[in-house]
């Protein structure tokens, strides 16, 4: 698993983590972020993802790693005449 020393805030790295109790639901147990490293403390993480700042308890997180950026967007296709 990553160390969270050897990570600057800024990387993009991917976390599984379990789910609160209270979240848990038939079957569902853990869950991924994926996203940019914004701050590491002694007791969390917070992840930017894509859709929101995610806050993640240490006690919590299973695996993590990180990886590389995210591809270039593709232009879209223009349709041919």
């Amino acid at each position: 698993m990553l160390s969270f020393g050897d990570v600057t805030p800024g990387e993009r790295i991917v976390v599984r983590y379990r789910l609160s109790m209270e979240a848990k639901t038939a079957g569902e147990r853990f869950s991924d972020a994926l996203g940019h490293l914004q701050e590491v403390t002694d007791d969390s993480i917070t992840v930017q993802t894509r859709s929101e700042l995610l806050t993640i308890p240490r006690s919590s997180i299973t695996h993590a790693k990180r990886v590389p950026p995210a591809p270039e967007r593709r232009r879209p296709r223009t349709p041919r005449n």
